[in-house]
């Protein structure tokens, strides 16, 4: 990064370079904020250490309109910036959705929605299980993924065992069925903040609360859909 140019100028530099997706705009500029936060001031892991057993997880479920993310990674020395020229090409790493087997840091193959949430509790549980108590799990979803119902039951049974584990959810209003008393209602018994989804402090903050004895759900608000 040059003197002259700032964060912002950097990654949005990057996400010029990608090209094909545009439709998916709309789902990437959501979570710009949120994954440059976690990659730049929450997550214990860097390109030396993707495959470090103490690493924390990060799982995006929200994998439709990865530009962001992969923009987050480039900009981390994950992957080069060359590749961003490239999205869905016939030899490209970078497909539509990330493929945890071609791109270094990736941890699941994502796209389909309503599964990430699952594959945390799962990979939280498996740590625990290992003795592995340090590494954190986080995982980004859409409001309108918790339309599914797989969600539901990944929720309960995270508060049931108390699985320390964070959940992001990038709220902007493109739920088809919604949820009486909003989003937080849905997570009983875990930790809840609602913070601005622009306001990278106060994303900073609240993925910072680590409760050992219970998951955490952060709600990132951003702009409606469409607006």
């Amino acid at each position: 990064m040059t003197a002259t140019m700032t964060t912002d100028d950097v990654l949005l530099s990057l996400l010029r370079r990608l090209t094909g997706d545009e439709k998916h705009a709309p789902s990437a500029h959501s979570t710009l904020d949120v994954l440059w936060v976690l990659y730049d001031r929450v997550l214990r892991i860097t390109p030396d250490t993707v495959d470090a057993p103490d690493r924390d997880r990060f799982l995006l479920s929200k994998g439709h309109g990865p530009a962001a993310y992969y923009a987050v990674l480039a900009a981390k020395g994950f992957i080069p910036a060359e590749w961003l020229d490239d999205l869905g090409g016939w030899a490209s790493r970078l497909g539509h959705h990330p493929d945890r087997t071609l791109i270094p840091g990736v941890e699941i193959g994502t796209g389909s929605l309503g599964h990430g949430l699952g594959l945390a509790v799962g990979t939280a549980l498996g740590l625990r299980a290992q003795g592995l108590l340090e590494p954190r799990t986080f995982v980004l979803l859409g409001d309108a993924e918790l339309d599914e119902g797989s969600n539901h039951e990944a929720i309960a049974y995270a508060a049931a065992t108390r699985l320390p584990l964070t959940a992001i959810v990038i709220d902007n209003q493109s739920s088809s069925l919604g949820w009486p008393g909003g989003i937080a209602a849905r997570f009983i018994e875990w930790g809840v903040s609602i913070v601005d989804g622009r306001d990278r402090d106060a994303i900073e903050q609240a993925l910072l609360r680590r409760d050992r004895d219970r998951p955490n759900v952060v709600v990132a608000t951003v702009d409606k859909k469409g607006s």
